[in-house]
């Protein structure tokens, strides 16, 4: 079954076609922050205004670098949610649009969902059961994974994910936007003995996550000195590892209250080097597995959503004419495969 992805969720159009026997056979992305650079943070308008632009241009794109035609395409899959409503209904419409005009069935893709298998389009896929860290700019959550659609929430942030927390964080040091992979890169002129920053919530039992404060401490230790480039570099690793160690903490504690023996980590933040490394070690002291979608796919993606929806349309699941987005959408909701 060959299926066209559309992913719109936020600020990435992203497009793919994944066949079931064949794998992923092409994909697309557009990239819309060069854009919102200039406001400091996605803009909603602009967002769904250039998925508008950019959808229909990158669909044509990925049919002729694959050789296909719309009469190759089985299904659609879309974003439905969660995430910026107007934009999640660019790609929606589209989707559903398309899937009516070739006559071919359409499917409505959880975009968390898409995160999380992601690992699955690499060459070595972990096996069910695992434990799955969700870590990006919207969302910090662990959840064990029976099966596809078979989800158990463990734990989740309480206030901003650990990526909101970057994007703050390196906003008060002056970064620009996106600010996550610029904190690293300033982490890396870091000294890691001059400041420690707490490692929230991991004092206590529990799988949740709280990163608010972090953003906080940073916010009064830059009060508190003097900031040339050396301190602001200080500020960014200690903050970082501040992040990883507290991730790692969880990541640990899952496995052992889970028994499993397989960790997945997807999602924004986890293209970033440092947690990576820090995750193998736990993972190699608890004779573990860890896996991670490929760096290009950590982000938002269209093969993520092609992926997942064909492994939806492949047991039957339909969108009718109607449809409809969600800003919000628990992930427990989905039906299990």
């Amino acid at each position: 079954m060959r299926v066209l992805g559309i992913e719109t969720s936020c600020d990435e159009t992203g497009i793919a076609i994944y066949d079931s026997e064949n794998g992923l056979l092409g994909h697309a992305l557009h990239s819309q922050v060069a854009m919102h650079a200039e406001y400091g943070g996605v803009v909603p308008e602009l967002a769904s205004r250039d998925h508008v632009q950019k959808t229909l241009p990158l669909i044509r794109q990925v049919l002729d670098e694959t050789g296909l035609k719309s009469d190759d395409i089985d299904g659609v899959a879309y974003t439905a949610g969660p995430g910026l409503v107007g934009a999640l209904m660019v790609g929606a419409g589209i989707g559903r649009s398309l899937a009516y005009a070739w006559d071919v069935p359409a499917v409505a893709v959880h975009h968390m969902e898409g995160h999380l298998l992601a690992p699955m389009l690499e060459d070595e896929p972990p096996e069910f059961p695992f434990v799955a860290l969700l870590v990006s700019g919207g969302h910090t959550q662990l959840v064990k994974v029976g099966s596809i659609g078979q989800y158990e929430l463990l734990g989740e942030s309480l206030d901003d994910a650990a990526g909101e927390a970057f994007d703050k964080t390196a906003k008060l040091l002056g970064l620009g936007y996106p600010g996550g992979p610029a904190l690293a890169r300033m982490a890396e002129q870091g000294n890691p003995d001059r400041f420690r920053f707490p490692r929230p919530m991991t004092d206590r039992p529990g799988l949740d996550f709280s990163f608010s404060g972090l953003k906080t401490f940073a916010l009064n230790t830059m009060h508190a000195e003097y900031l040339d480039d050396q301190t602001r570099a200080d500020i960014a690793l200690a903050f970082e590892v501040a992040v990883v160690e507290t991730l790692a903490i969880k990541c640990k504690r899952a496995l052992k209250q889970t028994g499993l023996s397989r960790l997945i980590i997807a999602g924004g933040v986890s293209a970033n080097q440092r947690l990576r490394t820090r995750l193998a070690e736990v993972c190699e002291k608890e004779n573990a597995s860890v896996y991670y979608p490929r760096l290009q796919f950590c982000t938002d993606n269209g093969a993520m959503i092609a992926f997942a929806g064909c492994q939806r349309l492949m047991v039957g699941e339909r969108q009718g004419l109607d449809f409809s987005t969600r800003a919000r959408w628990p992930m427990e909701e989905l039906a299990a495969v």
